[in-house]
């Protein structure tokens, strides 16, 4: 088992990786709770056991499940059930509902603790990771949410054997990330240790910069596009694949902007196109539609805000120019 551990102080946990890591539950369960809920879904193949009393709470499949309603379904829930501050909430699943749940334990009571054991690859590198909790609105992909750190996370690499394909292939988007984040040799690794690379490098940024005040925003790297792609709502892409697309998109905007070379356009493509990933855009394109989403991104505070490459690493970078953005589009139809 790699242990690997996010230093946050007070609020510092561990992230247990490998397989059978879900067995190790109760070991993490944070000390004196009394009670357990479970978070997960139906199609979710992979019960845990607490080992102390606890209740199954279902929420629906999908993207379209992470919204306001079933934070509050969720929470009337628990409050029935008679969920104490001194109780715990496990999120069994991907990063819907490690998202949706963790946002729930947020706000209920104002805060009640709760432990991550992701099942997919993209929540194990990336969404159960770091405290960030949300949902969306239609007006956008994580609008609402709070930054709340969970007591543990378990990734067990056991649950993405039975991943569909695609959906393994998801996570993969993501990995392909921290390619250009500083973690080498990914492909080259066994799969636990792929994982735990890449929790890792997550672990020291967000160590470095918890709520997202500097440097965690290059863990945006390629969603600044995904996110307008999946808010949109009408192309048929995972996150992993939003992600990819919108990676070769980053380098792309970068180019022209005159922050890096061609070759380094082409070692993103080089990345992205290993894994198999989608580095066009989907049909029926609505460039405008997109670019007017930019502006709804977390990120953009002050303007139009992209994570870029650049001479110093990726970091955020304000754009101003959507002709620039919008004929950026055109070239990966």
């Amino acid at each position: 088992m790699i242990e690997v551990t996010v230093d946050l102080g007070d609020r510092t946990y561990p992230v247990l990786v490998g397989a059978g890591a879900r067995h190790h539950l109760l070991e993490v369960l944070p000390i004196g709770v009394r009670r357990a809920v479970v978070v997960t879904q139906a199609n979710i193949d992979w019960p845990v056991d607490p080992g102390i009393e606890h209740k199954v709470c279902l929420i629906d499949d999908g993207e379209e499940a992470k919204h306001l309603g079933t934070v509050e379904d969720l929470c009337r829930d628990w409050a029935q059930w008679g969920l104490t501050r001194n109780d715990v909430v496990v999120a069994v699943g991907g990063g819907v509902v490690t998202d949706t749940a963790g946002f729930a334990a947020a706000i209920y009571h104002r805060g009640v603790r709760f432990v991550s054991v992701p099942t997919t690859l993209l929540g194990q590198v990336d969404a159960a990771i770091g405290g960030k909790t949300g949902v969306n609105l239609p007006e956008g992909k994580n609008l609402v949410g709070a930054f709340w750190q969970p007591s543990a996370v378990l990734c067990d690499v056991e649950t993405l054997g039975t991943l569909p394909p695609r959906e393994y292939r998801s996570g993969l988007g993501e990995m392909a990330k921290y390619a250009f984040l500083g973690v080498d040799g990914l492909r080259d690794l066994p799969l636990d240790e792929a994982v735990a690379a890449c929790v890792r490098c997550k672990a020291d940024v967000v160590a470095e910069d918890e709520r997202e005040g500097a440097r965690r925003a290059v863990l945006n790297y390629g969603h600044t596009l995904a996110h307008a792609l999946e808010t949109a709502g009408h192309y048929d892409l995972r996150h992993g694949e939003a992600v990819a697309i919108g990676l070769i998109y980053a380098a792309e905007v970068a180019n022209r902007l005159g922050r890096i070379s061609a070759n380094r356009v082409a070692e993103h493509r080089a990345v992205v196109g290993a894994y198999d990933l989608p580095m066009t855009l989907p049909p029926g394109l609505d460039p405008d539609g997109l670019v007017a989403l930019f502006s709804r991104d977390k990120k953009a505070v002050d303007g139009v805000t992209f994570v870029l490459d650049g001479p110093n690493g990726v970091e955020p970078v304000r754009v101003d120019d959507t002709a620039l953005l919008r004929d950026t589009l055109e070239v990966l139809r």
